[in-house]
């Protein structure tokens, strides 16, 4: 009865623990969508906490001096996708009331905003046409969007009956009338404008939009009459169209890429009239992300580089490329997170930076000599270790990954260790400030060590080593992620009989098929994972991601689909594990979860299903960010840790 007493108190000061440190990351000050005036003087941003969801737009100057100034809007207001105006006097951005986001205005010091448009749907990244007269933006007019990670619309009646896609609407300064310049049978995912404002460069595809972004083409559409003009169709996934100041080439980003926004892979470029396009960086050991031009014959690149980032220069002339900066962080110009922008001078640049043991601010200046500017993270204490980069090989391959420790590590102790596996798999986990995604290091701070691999299939170490997992999902990856977990127990004080697997997506996916294949792991949580490839491919909203991956549809090859689903293995299973997804999931619908949760209930394997309504892939309510994480912690505590410490009680 005693122990049964000190069990239910441990298990109370870790709760109380884990709500303390919930609502201190909740209080993390946020920068997203960080903006710099061409001429390199002001900055602008969307400030808000990890716990809110109401972004406030700031301004500031280059150097600090003038101090965050907040734009000064009606309450309720959600600001996002800051835009200067070419003579650097105006930004644009995007303001949303009761759900409705429309284009706004204000001046470079933050005064005089003026609401632009009275808008019917969704709208987002405003670009200003080079003579300052127009500013373009995304338009789904009459529904609803923002991508796949959304929660899916109630599917019924006629399917794919009323497809609403995404197009360029043009706002005219002179007259504050809206138009539409892209064709209405064309999904536009991103464009820019031409240097004469004549045309746009674009990524797009015959809708639906959600599921054709892994087949659209790089177009040049004309921005008064929409006419649309293919100028290069990939062989893969393509993004970033960026058009060259003398309008003489598109420069874009084409590579195996599993999610829209999630950029990797080579740059190329393509002459703007058509013709052959040229891969710029054909062969280099990592994944440039983001491209801008700094002058006809300059891109600076965003790159990743194992676990880290650079920033780079290409010169076209002679196909160099200049190292300007690297370090262990995420740095990204587009995408679903940009938090980098430079000047027109392409030497002075902001940037929100942050690591697992630096929560974000924003500095800016010389592009890697940035000064910081603000502050309002500095309360924040970091009550986990100091984050190390670990490398390890896997089948003669260089693999990397992060592992985040307690923050107290005794002598002559082994402590419990957890495995995250990212999202993707076309993905890379780098060193960044849990906010959003929270859960590797409040398991930290709760005694574990936390191992975060980097395996074949992830960014960082060029195309190659992106593609490494066609056609073989859970195989050559999951050895690699089990030769990070053999190289972290013999370099750390690791208890090899108290391990722990969870991941989101692909990661959910890893979760549920690694628990199949080995019973090294005592306890998991698959979130959003994927149990079953065959029934998964017509059910999910977004199939057309999976021909690359797995080289021909689920009815042309099921063999390569059987080889990587759980459930034909699911006998093997004894690892106690939790299972939680979205309601409304597009990318991995919650059936999958269901199918596997029905499977070990049948089989006698200890687990939970959690189904969070309203959800998509990515969730949205900070509350239920925050119960998936206090069940995880939960469910990792109840098998992983005694009172003891020292002796695992999960299945073996």
């Amino acid at each position: 009865m005693h122990r049964l007493l000190l069990g239910f108190l441990i298990a109370f000061i870790a709760c109380a623990q884990t709500a303390q440190l919930t609502e201190q990351l909740g209080r993390t000050v946020l920068y997203e969508g960080v903006a710099i005036s061409p001429d390199g003087n002001r900055i602008a941003w969307a400030e808000t906490t990890a716990a809110a969801s109401a972004p406030v737009l700031f301004v500031d100057t280059i150097t600090g001096a003038g101090h965050p100034v907040a734009v000064r809007l009606p309450a309720q207001h959600e600001d996002s996708d800051p835009a200067w105006s070419p003579e650097s006097s105006t930004i644009a951005f995007f303001s949303k009331n009761r759900g409705q986001a429309d284009l706004w205005t204000a001046n470079a010091d933050g005064t005089g905003a003026r609401q632009r448009t009275h808008l019917n749907g969704y709208a987002a990244r405003p670009h200003w046409s080079h003579d300052g007269k127009r500013v373009a933006f995304l338009y789904i007019q009459g529904a609803g969007g923002g991508g796949p990670l959304m929660a899916a619309p109630s599917m019924t009646g006629v399917i794919d009956e009323d497809i609403h896609n995404q197009r360029i609407a043009v706002y005219e300064m002179r007259t504050g009338k809206v138009r539409l310049a892209s064709a209405a049978d064309l999904h536009v995912y991103d464009f820019d404008w031409s240097p004469d404002d004549r045309s746009f460069a674009a990524t797009a595809a015959p809708g639906p939009g959600d599921n054709n972004w892994w087949i659209a083409q790089v177009y040049i559409i004309d921005s008064s009459g929409g006419e649309a003009k293919s100028i290069y169709k990939p062989h893969y996934q393509v993004a970033v169209p960026r058009w060259s100041p003398d309008g003489k080439n598109v420069a874009f980003i084409e590579g195996l890429m599993s999610d829209e926004g999630f950029h990797g892979g080579d740059v190329y470029t393509v002459p703007a009239t058509g013709g052959a396009a040229v891969n710029r960086t054909a062969g280099r050991k990592s994944s440039p992300s983001s491209v801008a031009w700094t002058s006809p014959e300059r891109l600076l690149l965003t790159e990743y580089s194992g676990g880290a980032s650079m920033l780079s220069e290409l010169n076209l002339a002679d196909g160099s490329i200049r190292e300007l900066w690297k370090g262990d962080e995420g740095v990204h110009s587009a995408g679903n997170f940009p938090n980098f922008a430079v000047a027109h001078d392409g030497k002075t640049s902001v940037v929100a930076r942050s690591t697992f043991n630096r929560p974000p601010e924003v500095w800016a200046g010389p592009t890697g000599d940035w000064k910081q500017l603000t502050h309002a993270n500095d309360s924040q204490s970091v009550p986990w270790g100091k984050a190390e980069s670990l490398e390890w090989t896997s089948d003669g391959m260089n693999i990397q990954g992060w592992l985040l420790p307690p923050k107290q590590v005794e002598d002559g102790r082994k402590y419990p260790m957890i495995v995250v596996v990212h999202g993707g798999p076309s993905g890379i986990e780098t060193s960044s400030w849990p906010s959003h995604f929270a859960l590797p290091a409040v398991l930290a701070a709760q005694g574990y060590y936390v191992l975060m691999p980097n395996p074949r299939g992830s960014y960082g170490r060029g195309e190659k080593f992106t593609q490494a997992n066609v056609k073989d999902f859970g195989g050559g990856d999951l050895r690699d992620i089990m030769a990070g977990v053999d190289a972290a127990t013999a370099k750390f004080p690791i208890d090899p009989e108290r391990l722990g697997l969870t991941g989101w997506s692909y990661g959910g996916f890893m979760t549920m098929f690694a628990v199949t294949q080995t019973n090294r792991f005592h306890a998991a949580m698959a979130g959003a994972g994927i149990a079953n490839w065959q029934s998964y491919y017509g059910e999910n909203l977004i199939d057309q991601w999976m021909i690359p991956f797995f080289g021909a549809s689920v009815y042309d090859d099921p063999a390569v689909y059987a080889k990587s689903s759980a459930i034909d293995f699911i006998k093997n299973v004894r690892t106690p594990t939790l299972i939680q997804v979205g309601e409304r999931d597009a990318e991995c619908p919650s059936p999958q979860s269901f199918e596997f949760w029905h499977a070990l209930r049948t089989l006698g394997v200890p687990t939970e299903l959690v189904v969070y309504a309203g959800e998509g892939h990515m969730f949205v309510k900070p509350k239920n960010r925050v119960d998936m994480q206090d069940r995880t912690i939960a469910w990792f505590d109840k098998y992983l840790k005694t009172t003891a410490g020292s002796t695992a009680t999960g299945q073996q």
